[in-house]
Formats: structure tokens, sequence, C-alpha cells
């Protein structure tokens, strides 16, 4: 979503309703996932696909809204994963060189809880990401994880928006894109618009369930400016989960 204009209460109410309603409809589907996955993953569907017909702050050109149709995969539970995010800790090999190792990130759990050992927030590594309307957009890569798919292992990025509303970020890109999705890829975690399923701070985990990811904004109008995945998350398999194009 872009920015409100300065003057314009109407539309700055309208964007606060926007996020408020991503908000409610996150927090809901976090609560019912819990028991019901597929009660779950359809309350998500149906309820972004009236935002995208509805509201006004919709990215879908205002023209298109009456007769958009979101389109997804059939749900697929081999998809859901709760995984533990690792931090990439620099350590010295033996010619002197700065490499980087995997170890448990800490999320900062409250005091008396079990915590996580690593590094904390400050080992974050500054980067920037490529926007679908050019240039790019601060991040802080505060490490990865390992997703155990069916055909194997692969490795995700994850990422901190250092601007924006901040908030932890996972795109990717898999080898539908272009085709039966979006060819800059799609979205896992974006809780700076509060898509987000969950996790346990703990045990520093996330949920990361496929069947949830979606489109940006910039795959429904390339007016909208959306960070990209980069290279280290795109997938070499294909991801035939969540929203598709048709």
């Amino acid at each position: 979503m872009t920015e409100p204009a300065a003057g314009d209460p109407t539309e700055t109410l309208q964007l606060a309703d926007w996020r408020r309603r991503v908000a409610d409809l996150y927090a809901e589907v976090r609560r019912l996932i819990r028991t019901d996955h597929d009660a779950a993953l359809e309350l998500w569907r149906t309820t972004r696909e009236g935002l995208f017909r509805e509201n006004p702050q919709s990215p879908v050109p205002a023209s298109k809204r009456d007769e958009f149709r979101a389109h997804h995969y059939p749900a697929d539970p081999a998809m859901r994963f709760e995984v533990a995010v690792e931090g990439d800790s620099p350590v010295q090999d033996d010619a002197g060189a700065a490499t980087f190792v995997a170890t448990p990130l800490d999320f900062g759990a409250d005091a008396g809880s079990p915590r996580s050992s690593g590094p904390g927030l400050m080992t974050h590594v500054a980067m920037e990401l490529p926007v679908s309307a050019g240039g790019t957009m601060a991040m802080r890569r505060i490490g990865h994880v390992e997703i155990p798919f069916p055909a194997g292992p692969r490795r995700l990025g994850v990422f901190w928006m250092s601007g924006y509303a901040g908030g932890v970020f996972i795109p990717f890109r898999d080898a539908t894109n272009g085709t039966e999705t979006y060819g800059a890829g799609r979205y896992l975690l974006d809780a700076a618009k509060s898509a987000d399923l969950g996790g346990d701070a703990a045990r520093g985990t996330l949920v990361l369930d496929f069947n949830f990811a979606f489109h940006p904004s910039c795959a429904f109008d390339p007016k909208w400016a959306c960070p990209l995945a980069p290279p280290e998350n795109r997938l070499d398999i294909p991801i035939r989960a969540g929203e598709r194009l048709a």
C-alpha cells in the first residue's frame, strides 16, 4: 500500500482500516489454525478475496476489482513447517578470513523463559533488496531457515525491514514463477503488513506455511513498489501451494 496523500483524512482512514482488517484476519487465522488448518486456510482465502474486490486500498486496479477472483493451489499439509531461524555468526578460518556459521538466533524471550544461544539482534547483516519499481530497500539479514521439503531441504534467508514499518520478511521465488505464479515471486512472511503465522520466540522458530504464500501488490498492478527475493531465496523446485495466477 502507498502512503495516503497529505491533507486527505478519508484516504488515511481507509489505509488504517485496510491494515486493521489484515491484522485482524491473521490474528484469527493464528487462533484457528491450531485446531483446524482447513478452516483457517478457507478464512484466509475468502477474506483476502473480499478485501481485494471491495476495499479502496486494494492493490487491484479499481476497474478490475468487480471481476477479481483469487486462485490457489490445492491445500497441501506437507507444505506447512515450523522451523528454527539460524543466525549467521562470523568466525575466522585457518587463513584468518571471516566466514559464517549457523547458530540458533535469539529472538529475545522473556526473562525466565528458555532462551536459544547465539547472536542477538545486533549481529544482523545490513543489505539492500531489489524493488520491483527500481531501486532497492534497506534490509537486515537476521539469519536463515532450513526447510525440509519433500523434494529435499532448501534454505531461505530471513530479513528484517529496516525502513517502512519494520518486521520479519521472507520473499521467495520458485520454478513456477512466470508461468503459474508471478514472475518475480511470492511472499511467505511479511510482518510489516501483519502477514505472519506466528512461531515460538523461546525456541527461536517461525511457522512457515506455503499454503498461505501470496503475491506481492506489484503482481496486480505495476504501480506498486515491492521488495523482491534475492538470489539466495530462489528455489530450484516448484512450490505448488498458496496463491497462483489462474
